[in-house]
């Protein structure tokens, strides 16, 4: 497929190679003509000095014919547009913009503009190795009533079935074990340092630690 870019700096230059790597054909947008010089002298995509959401701009970068846009440039108010535009001008149902202000990432997820806030994700991955027996949130829904939560199993798991890890609220989406994730079967038996993803709904949350931490008196092997 094609995929417009805006943004040339780390991620969407990374992104762009990646994305030729796959066998995807590749528009790249920014505003400074230096920034072209991290995609390297071979890169096999497009390249188009400008304003990212102008629309004559974005039909000469094939946007009409595209099938994704991401919009990565380094301004919030900038990638909003980009996005609105694709969405709104050009019909794209693929767009994601990265929003640096959480609280604004959460509207425009709300007004269905997929979107990553990269001080959020860092966020939670330092608190989490910080504080290990905090509850590390990967994803929370538009709505917020779904959570897919990461947790680290005790001992007192070891040798039971990952699946009795369900509950009410509470579904085993994965299991990664030494760095190996594999989906979750009903033989699939648990060892102490399993890390699950849980799919946790908003009011079960507060079941976890004693979830995850021990099965409880009424369970049985």
């Amino acid at each position: 497929m094609h995929v417009v870019i805006v943004g040339c700096g780390r991620v969407g230059s990374s992104l762009a190679h990646n994305l030729i790597d796959d066998g995807h054909t590749v528009s790249v947008i920014d505003r400074k003509e230096v920034a072209f010089e991290r995609l390297g002298t071979n890169f096999a995509g497009e390249t188009f000095k400008g304003i990212g959401f102008d629309r004559d701009l974005l039909a000469r970068a094939g946007i009409e014919r595209a099938e994704a846009v991401a919009a990565v440039t380094n301004g919030d108010n900038s990638n909003i547009l980009v996005a609105r535009v694709a969405r709104e001008n050009f019909g794209i149902e693929r767009v994601v913009a990265r929003i640096y202000d959480p609280k604004r990432a959460a509207i425009y997820q709300r007004l269905g503009i997929a979107t990553v806030a990269p001080a959020l994700w860092t966020t939670e991955r330092v608190l989490r190795r910080l504080l290990p027996e905090a509850t590390a949130v990967e994803w929370v829904d538009p709505s917020a009533k779904i959570s897919l939560v990461e947790r680290s199993l005790g001992k007192t798991w070891a040798g039971r079935r990952a699946l009795e890890l369900e509950s009410e609220g509470v579904r085993v989406v994965a299991v990664s074990r030494l760095g190996s994730a594999m989906l979750p079967t009903p033989a699939l038996v648990a060892q102490e340092g399993d890390i699950v993803y849980l799919a946790v709904a908003a009011d079960a949350i507060d079941t976890l630690d004693s979830l995850t931490n021990g099965p409880s008196a009424g369970q049985g092997h």
